[in-house]
């Protein structure tokens, strides 16, 4: 795509306002003044032509092109100008967790029952076709002006499918991280994303998060005094885990405790959901088939949805396009690298400081209300004053060669 070209793509998006920014990224509402729809043109720097384009952006651009579902986030178009790389999605007016903070929303169990349908529509379509989400959690599931959910932001989406394959076990926000990640699993499979979506159905029965951690070892102790310390027999290769270490037995408590509010077959799909062992873990299909969605109220229509009211665009310069200051790289949650083995002394014994300070950056989620501008993008900006770890990156991907370049079938890569 030549300049001119790229300079008329962009000039076909009238921005209005900036969605959230932050030192590393930007997110614009924009109208296409092609077909007067309203997009999020989300900005990525594309750097020097020797450092090539970020590769992160490339693997999520590559993976949208192939996951078309009504319960997936649409990328509208990918295209260079001045330096940037932007990718144009439809824009969504809010997400979950917005939903789920505010406290002038009822969620019935009708409504319970649609946002988690369309979650694991969206999950289903994603593992039929080999895809793992890694990242699911309330504000990363969209919700657009009709009530649709649509699951978004797949820059830490990986192929699955290989028996060799290995994927690191730092992915996932803590609070929906699966105890088989806890515990460094380097091999697992859609189970992972089934154990993040069970959190996210316990978020909308308690408003509130479920199982939540302050580290590793704390995560697993939370979910150990919820649901019991799991013995060899729940869950035999859990002994064989990178980083396993026994734990004294406490006793789970019942469901009906934990969620007094929840009917028979929510409680029944719950427990499938939460089962510790990954390979007994029930799929997003099954799950889709449990009689939780076919007994009883049936789910809310998407458009009767309860959300919060869209919020009023402030219009800049007469509703004119503007030009803002380059927007920087915008990049997924940084994610650790170290490993967490638990001691003898005690379950934070071997957790130090500067650990604990980066996990705090990386995983506090501000609640809608105390965030400056609500982002309906496939982005988590809780995260962007924090530094993003070095990503591998393609070279020589200039702006003349970034189309041929993302028409490339990229190989996923091994992880550490």
């Amino acid at each position: 795509m030549s300049e001119v070209d790229t300079k008329k793509v962009a000039d076909r998006y009238l921005k209005r306002e900036v969605l959230g920014e932050g030192t590393y990224g930007v997110v614009y509402k924009a109208i296409d003044t092609k077909t007067g729809q309203t997009v999020a043109i989300k900005k990525i720097r594309i750097g020097k032509q020797k450092e090539g384009v970020n590769f992160t952006a490339l693997r999520e651009i590559k993976l949208l092109k192939e996951l078309k579902d009504p319960n997936i986030i649409e990328l509208i178009d990918a295209f260079p100008h001045k330096g940037n790389l932007h990718l144009v999605f439809e824009f969504m007016e809010t997400d979950l967790e917005a939903v789920i903070r505010d406290r002038n929303i009822v969620l019935s169990p009708a409504d319970i029952k649609s946002y988690l349908q369309m979650t694991l529509k969206g999950l289903a379509f994603c593992h039929k076709k080999w895809v793992l989400h890694r990242d699911m959690k309330p504000n990363n599931l969209l919700i657009g002006p009709r009530g649709q959910l649509k699951l978004a932001d797949f820059g830490l989406a990986r192929i699955f499918g290989s028996p060799d394959r290995r994927f690191t076990h730092q992915v996932f926000a803590r609070w929906y991280r699966a105890p088989e990640l806890l515990f460094g699993a380097k091999q697992y499979g859609p189970s992972v994303d089934i154990w993040a979506a069970a959190c996210i159905f316990a978020e909308l029965l308690l408003r509130r998060p479920f199982l939540q951690g302050n580290s590793d070892i704390d995560q697993l102790g939370k979910i150990f005094a919820a649901f019991g310390t799991p013995k060899p027999s729940q869950w035999p290769d859990m002994i064989y885990l990178p980083d396993y270490v026994e734990y004294q037995y406490v006793p789970g408590q019942p469901l009906r405790t934990l969620f007094p509010m929840a009917g028979d077959d929510a409680l029944d799909l719950l427990s499938k959901m939460f089962n510790y062992d990954p390979k007994a873990r029930i799929s997003a299909q099954q799950a889709l088939e449990h009689r939780y969605f076919s007994s009883g109220i049936p789910p809310t229509e998407p458009a009767l949805l309860p959300r919060p009211p869209p919020k009023k665009e402030s219009v800049t310069s007469k509703g004119s396009d503007f030009n803002p200051l380059e927007g920087p790289t915008v990049l997924s949650p940084p994610r650790k690298s170290r490993r967490v083995m638990p001691n003898r002394e005690g379950f934070e014994g071997n957790t130090h400081l500067a650990d604990r300070m980066d996990d705090h950056e990386y995983e506090a989620r501000p609640s809608a209300d105390e965030r400056n501008e609500h982002v309906a993008m496939s982005l988590d900006f809780s995260i962007l004053g924090t530094r993003p770890p070095s990503r591998p990156t393609i070279n020589s991907a200039d702006r003349t060669h970034l189309k041929r370049k993302l028409d490339l079938e990229f190989q996923p890569e091994e992880e550490d």
